[in-house]
């Protein structure tokens, strides 16, 4: 068992957490600055996406407390749920 652990610890997964998406035209893309806000087609209380290797694993909700953001958890995926949805 303690070295199936060992190859387990090895693993690397990319998490990314989706909050929203927009669509824009690639010159107006290459002329933001630094600085430069984006507008996102969600709303503050909808839920986001939580992706392991862009697969969606789980759906959450942002908690911001004082300077740190963090997700909160609110479903997982099933395997097939995963495996059917496309971001």
């Amino acid at each position: 068992m303690g070295s199936a652990l060992n190859s387990v610890n090895n693993v690397f997964v990319e998490l990314s957490v989706v909050l929203g998406k927009s669509s824009m035209p690639i010159h107006q893309l290459l002329k933001m600055g630094r600085g430069a806000v984006i507008e996102l087609g969600t709303k503050q209380d909808e839920e986001i996406w939580v992706l392991a290797n862009n697969v969606p694993i789980a759906r959450g909700n942002i908690v911001v407390q004082g300077e740190r953001i963090a997700v909160s958890i609110t479903s997982i995926l099933s395997a097939s749920e995963a495996n059917a949805m496309q971001l």
